[in-house]
């Protein structure tokens, strides 16, 4: 074959063999997409719906004045787990019993601990209490069981039976002294007066209404409230941290925690003092007779100077400790109470319900006692269906994960905020028949209870982070219910009707009435 025969041979098997080429190119790169397609689904990101945000504040403007119903609002368009950001802060929002399962219990360690915010900081001795110290360290784990065992225990719940029933009968005396003017009562600031009253002496021996410096402090711990509800904007938006300082929120922020701890520091100074005098330092008595001590100071002071726990608690721990009290003692009890005593007053039949139950079981008896309250089961519907219908935080206290986790499908990233938004649940129409009826009877021959094993009802929360102190709580509503219903009539000011009773929330951490509630009382 010529030279030239052997180039056109060359060039005609080269042309035949392009097709080949092009095809092989092209399988390969389909072999590529195919492969790049089908990686593993847990490398995909799954975010939960998501309403628009904006830029820098993310959602913080869809949040409003009453943050529970916004978010329900939104949770009715975009699901039961819906993330929004506030700033740059990644922040889940469970809107329903199964999320909620899933996070308090299931999950529970990895969304135990509670974010850091510069108002709980500054206010609650960084994070020294128990409700916000960060769960993954020692010093939670014994401060909570100093909370359980020795503080809030059902033993020590019980030796607390005399002063709330001192200062029960106290408030009785008051209303009745109140009734005979016939004007109506502020039963809003009355009971007020009583759970501050209780708490104080519970936890500091004594109450401190009568003295300037205790009513100062009663008015710090509902400034203290209401700034733990205030939004620090470099919390989520750091660079933006001046502005706090420039609107007063830093130093009003700074003014209410220097005088608390002064207060707080001057009690202090009080008990040991009187142990001195007593002759009640950390010795061999004083251990033997810590579990007898009558307030909640003198037993942290005993613990403190006794050092039987590895993470011996200092000062500030006891501090700490006693605001806790105080914030989960008075202003949910009070919340408690008042909306209880609203709602009666709207519904006079289910007042006379209880009030019939009440005063059957205790006779002609002046004294209500703790086996009383016992027995009164439809009393104790009408509270839980106050903690269902007018929960005193609709909002549990934020969590935060620890670590990467998916929930019903969605990736949750670590350092994603948690609200549960128990006042959905509570009115979720799929969980409660009727909802939006206060309609206690729903609670009779039922097991379901607030201790957070029944995910439909956690006014109280649930998990390791659930609240310690609820029985602690319930003694002093059922008590000061069971007196106000055997021993008065009540009823609502004249050319006031239930239906025009003003059912206003205040917003705040605790939601309360945001006006007084008055009634007249009449002795029974």
């Amino acid at each position: 074959m010529s030279g030239l025969g052997q180039l056109l041979r060359v060039n005609e098997i080269s042309f035949l063999l392009q097709p080949l080429s092009t095809i092989a190119a092209a399988v390969f790169i389909i072999f590529l997409l195919f492969k790049w397609l089908c990686q593993p689904s847990m490398k995909q990101h799954y975010s939960p719906p998501s309403p628009p945000k904006l830029p820098i504040i993310g959602n913080l403007h869809q949040l409003g004045l009453l943050p529970h119903r916004s978010l329900h609002a939104l949770a009715k368009r975009y699901g039961p787990l819906m993330l929004l950001h506030f700033g740059k802060v990644p922040v889940l929002v469970v809107s329903s019993d199964d999320a909620a399962r899933l996070i308090m219990r299931s999950h529970d360690s990895i969304f135990a601990n509670r974010p850091k915010t510069t108002p709980a900081q500054k206010l609650l001795y960084d994070g020294k209490d128990v409700a916000l110290s960060p769960e993954q360290n020692e010093y939670w784990r014994q401060i909570k069981s100093i909370c359980v065992l020795h503080l809030l225990s059902n033993k020590r719940v019980r030796s607390f039976h005399n002063v709330r029933e001192e200062e029960t009968a106290l408030m009785i005396q008051k209303i009745k002294r109140l009734s005979s003017s016939s004007l109506p009562i502020n039963l809003s600031e009355v009971l007020c007066t009583l759970t501050n009253d209780i708490v104080c002496r519970v936890s500091m021996g004594r109450k401190y209404s009568d003295e300037e410096a205790g009513r100062k402090f009663m008015k710090l711990l509902g400034k203290i409230e209401e700034l733990l509800g205030t939004f620090h904007v470099g919390d989520y938006v750091p660079w933006l941290a001046w502005v706090c300082r420039f609107n007063g929120l830093d130093a009003v922020l700074e003014k209410v925690a220097k005088e608390t701890d002064e207060f707080l520091e001057r009690v202090i100074e009080e008990h040991e003092n009187r142990m001195i005098m007593n002759n009640k330092k950390a010795t061999d008595q004083t251990a033997s007779e810590g579990e007898d001590q009558k307030n909640i100071m003198d037993v942290l002071l005993w613990i403190q100077k006794s050092n039987m726990y590895v993470k011996s608690i200092d000062r500030v721990s006891i501090k700490a400790i006693i605001l806790d009290m105080f914030g989960a003692g008075t202003d949910t009890t009070y919340t408690l109470l008042e909306w209880t005593m609203t709602e009666l007053l709207r519904h006079p039949d289910i007042m006379k319900r209880t009030q019939n139950e009440v005063r059957g079981i205790v006779g002609d008896k002046s004294d209500i006692t703790e086996e009383d309250l016992d027995k009164m089961h439809y009393l104790n519907a009408v509270i839980k269906e106050i903690l269902r219908f007018h929960t005193p935080i609709p909002l549990l206290l934020p969590r935060e994960s620890n670590q990467d986790i998916k929930i019903q499908g969605y990736d949750i990233p670590a350092g994603t905020q948690v609200i549960i938004n128990y006042w959905t649940i509570g009115r979720d129409p799929a969980l409660w028949d009727q909802p939006e009826e206060f309609r206690p009877e729903r609670f009779l021959n039922s097991s379901l209870d607030f201790h957070g094993r029944d995910f439909r009802f956690i006014p109280f929360g649930a998990g390791r982070r659930g609240c310690p102190g609820i029985q602690f709580g319930m003694r002093i509503a059922e008590l000061a219910l069971a007196n106000l219903l055997k021993k008065f009539d009540w009823s609502l000011p004249a050319g006031v009707s239930g239906e025009e009773l003003d059912m206003t929330e205040a917003a705040s951490v605790t939601v309360h009435k945001k006006s007084p509630l008055f009634a007249m009382a009449t002795p029974y």
